[in-house]
């Protein structure tokens, strides 16, 4: 295992490089990666990725938009806050905030997928509030269903506290196969290409402990409460495959938010916007005019 991921070997090709560049911003040295033209839309991905995940859709949206797409606090090429508080929702929801003021850009819409909605739904409730609202892609805004759900975050916690539970995960993470296998548990098949990209991230120390850190501290029950309080659009796209987050769970989230409407993406699993870039692009764009 590596420690953080170096922008010279595991960034050495990455997607997108050429729009890619490094930000100061509440105290942490931020990667993000703009292109394009117009209204800003910020990209916010989800646990255990990183911006390679925006890697083909990205561009796509830039035909219209200006895509800011930026790597969360201890994933991919950001850097790790001192202590694992920094990685709670309202910490994290404001260390973005903190960014785009530091790169003085006011986002029409914030696309997240699945906990990159939650951040954008608790930013939202901070007073960022974009035009457009949120695009949300395959959203994690509830808590863990079922009888474990609760205690999804005290099993994070125990491999984020535990070096030897965290040293063995990666160890399984290496194996050959075994990110393949744990794309394929989402309900997704990516290509190639999208398996070693995260297969490299994750013989990184530093982006594993990032990853284990956003769910250790990770806290919906509080969100779910404010969630009928999202005045702003809010458009919920829902991979029907889906095996990570229920997609029966965004018809709850309707239920909550007055203003929220659920849109299919038949065939694809969690990853949907990796899987088929155009379609959930074709979907976005949709939503953003209906909200303009």
């Amino acid at each position: 295992m590596t420690g953080k991921p170096d922008w010279n070997v595991e960034g050495r090709d990455w997607p997108n490089r050429d729009a890619s560049r490094f930000v100061e911003a509440g105290g942490l040295r931020w990667h993000v990666q703009i292109m394009g033209q117009g209204p800003v839309l910020v990209l916010l991905h989800g646990t255990g990725a990183a911006t390679h995940s925006w890697r083909t859709l990205a561009p796509m949206l830039a035909q219209t938009y200006t895509v800011v797409a930026l790597d969360l606090p201890g994933h991919g090429f950001t850097q790790t806050p001192e202590y694992g508080s920094g990685f709670t929702l309202p910490m994290v929801a404001q260390g973005v905030a903190s960014f785009l003021r530091a790169l003085d850009v006011t986002p029409h819409a914030l696309i997240g997928h699945s906990a990159g909605a939650a951040i954008a739904a608790r930013m939202m409730r901070d007073g960022a509030a974009p035009p457009a609202g949120i695009v949300g892609i395959n959203a994690a805004l509830l808590p863990f269903p079922g009888p474990l759900g609760p205690f999804a975050p005290m099993l994070a916690r125990t491999l984020f506290y535990n070096p030897f539970s965290l040293s063995l995960f990666a160890y399984r993470a290496s194996r050959p196969g075994a990110i393949a296998d744990l794309m394929r548990s989402t309900g997704s098949t990516l290509d190639a290409r999208g398996i070693e990209l995260y297969e490299r991230l994750f013989r990184s120390k530093g982006h594993l402990e990032g990853t284990v850190a956003l769910m250790a501290h990770w806290d919906l029950v509080a969100l779910k409460k404010e969630l009928p309080h999202l005045h702003s659009p809010l458009t919920l796209i829902v991979g029907d495959k889906d095996r990570a987050v229920p997609p029966d769970a965004a018809l709850d989230v309707q239920l909550l938010v007055r203003h929220a409407r659920v849109v299919s993406a038949p065939g694809l699993g969690h990853l949907a916007h990796e899987e088929n870039p155009a379609a959930v692009a074709a979907l976005i764009l949709s939503a953003l005019q209906q909200t303009s």
